[in-house]
């Protein structure tokens, strides 16, 4: 064995999404998946959080292959940005997937224009030579999306195994479980490095299977008379079948709203993953023609998302759909960390409508695609590797992950609980941490990509908040006086706009400022302006107690 193998997380280590991670031997890279994760609520005008890939931007002829282990945003959401920086389709690397994975890759790159990048479907128990450096194997997982792989990464210096998201279903509702036999072989294989999901560690036991959803959702739609409107994720395909299921056996009709339920539908169905009775789905404009116990209508929104259908409709701003007495809402999903003020909105706006809400709380109607503590010891005992890296969660969980693994006879300092950034570097004499690279993050902003400055997103949130102030002051060019009445304008500001007394108060303000400057022989512009800032921004938190942003103009005449 020679050279250092390197691990190089990009995302996905202390938080919840964006997962990416780098392998690099010998001067050669495999990436493995490549997520976006969404905003919060801090970060004002942002559309996607992408990992930070800028360490790749020069190195697209060194990248032998792009693997994505499914087909879910947070592992897959970011591929058409890292492909636009690595200069476009022309210089894009193979990418590696099953092919529900692959096909909706294909339609996110048709959407962004990269229509000629080369994806590879692969089976499971497969294995691909990427080129000098690497070999690649895909393992059959059971997750709550179908076509989802444990992905074997081999170098000279050995083996990692990527476990990507998974859990032990012992009864899948789309074929065979995990494959217990190879992950066992692995363990007889002297396995480098497990770098594992650690989303469930904080759940004792082990996780529901899929499987029992599809009654308890059957048993819930047959206790409704009126509407049934189900969210769920769009990618959650068992769930959209178990939904279908339950919709034809009670002789409801399917509604799909949402743009992206519908065209993963479609990619499932054309893909013979889904099966769909003809007849079964209905569009938008067919349902006022039906009575309301006979329709289901399934669509996006389960996060809280602003734009997402339901929060639309529990806001009444739904154009087709208008939540009224007598719908059910059904919440097959429960809520990433960090969502939970989100969706509690939306039921609570939901409640205000008139409808009723059934969530997981209420009936077992939903069943986590991760698994819990007792899944990820039976990952570590088949698999026994060497080290281990715990991935895909915040830091609690990461620290949760490996207690497990240390727990398990793992020695201490063969558990790698690292961050965004920093490496793991593994040659003859063992494994340590590198020298950090930086672990950033992305912005989408529109069409924009980039990292927008701290004080950027502190403006946006002032303007959403507290709103604007511009204030345009008139000067002497020659004694800085006051030549004119002040001028205010103001946008969003929170106060009555009709009161007298505060914007008399502010000019007379604005006059004060200018004449402490003037006679302070103060000529500078811009220190003019940053004193009546100063002065202005006093005034209205006293007057007002908020902090707008001022906006200070001054005109020399």
């Amino acid at each position: 064995m020679t050279g250092t193998l390197r691990v190089l997380p990009l995302g996905g280590l202390g938080e919840i999404g964006k997962n990416m991670t780098v392998v690099e031997y010998d001067g050669k890279i495999v990436v493995i998946d490549a997520g976006v994760r969404f905003p919060t609520a801090e970060q004002v005008g942002i559309d996607l959080v992408l990992p930070d890939f800028n360490y790749l931007k020069d190195r697209a002829s060194d990248i032998e292959a792009i693997v994505i282990t499914h087909g879910h945003e947070d592992h897959i959401g970011a591929l058409p940005f890292l492909l636009k920086m690595l200069g476009g389709a022309r210089h894009a690397p193979k990418i590696y997937g099953r092919p529900l994975t692959m096909a909706m890759a294909r339609s996110k790159l048709d959407e962004h224009r990269l229509k000629d990048v080369q994806l590879t479907d692969v089976k499971p128990g497969q294995k691909v030579r990427t080129g000098k450096a690497f070999e690649l194997e895909f393992v059959h997982a059971t997750h709550s999306i179908p076509d989802s792989c444990n992905v074997a990464v081999t170098s000279a210096m050995g083996t990692l195994l990527f476990t990507g998201d998974y859990k032990f279903d012992q009864n899948p509702v789309d074929g065979p479980p995990a494959d217990f036999l190879r992950l066992a072989r692995f363990g007889s294989e002297n396995l480098l490095m497990v770098l594992g999901d650690s989303t469930n560690v904080d759940r004792p036991g082990w996780s529901p299977s899929e499987s029992l959803v599809g009654p308890a959702l059957f048993d819930v739609f047959a206790r409704q008379r009126g509407r049934i409107i189900v969210t769920s994720f769009a990618s959650n395909l068992h769930r959209v079948q178990q939904v279908i299921d339950a919709a034809a056996q009670l002789n409801r009709k399917l509604c799909l709203i949402g743009r992206s339920m519908k065209k993963n539908t479609n990619i499932a169905r054309a893909l013979g993953i889904l099966d769909i009775p003809e007849g079964l789905i209905v569009q938008p404009r067919e349902l006022e023609h039906l009575p309301d116990h006979r329709v289901v209508v399934m669509c996006t929104g389960s996060q809280g998302e602003p734009l997402a259908a339901l929060r639309r409709m529990a806001y009444k701003d739904h154009p087709q759909i208008r939540i009224k007495d007598g719908d059910t809402v059904v919440f097959s999903a429960t809520p990433i960390p960090g969502n939970e003020r989100a969706v509690n909105d939306t039921v609570d706006m939901l409640y205000k409508a008139g409808a009723t809400v059934i969530t997981p709380k209420d009936a077992p109607i939903h069943a986590s695609g991760h698994g819990y503590q007792e899944e990820m010891k039976l990952m570590l005992n088949l698999t026994k590797p060497k080290y281990v890296m715990p991935m895909h969660g915040d830091f609690q969980r990461l620290q949760a992950h490996k207690r497990i693994a240390v727990g398990l006879g793992i020695p201490e300092a063969n558990v790698f609980c690292a961050e965004n950034g920093l490496p793991v570097e593994i040659d003859k004499r063992g494994a340590r941490f590198g020298k950090p690279i930086g672990g950033g993050v992305l912005y989408v902003d529109g069409v924009e990509i980039g990292a927008p400055a701290d004080a950027a997103l502190r403006d946006r949130r002032s303007l959403s908040a507290d709103g604007l102030f511009v204030v345009v002051a008139t000067i002497g060019d020659e004694d800085g006086k006051t030549v004119a009445d002040p001028e205010l304008l103001f946008r969003g500001v929170p106060f009555k706009h009709d009161d007298e007394k505060l914007l008399d108060a502010l000019r007379d303000q604005v006059d004060a400022s200018v004449e402490r400057a003037a006679a302070d022989d103060i000529h500078d512009l811009d220190e003019i302006q940053r004193i009546i800032h100063d002065d202005i921004a006093q005034l209205v938190w006293e007057r007002i107690k908020r902090r707008p942003m001022i906006m200070p103009v001054v005109v020399a005449v």
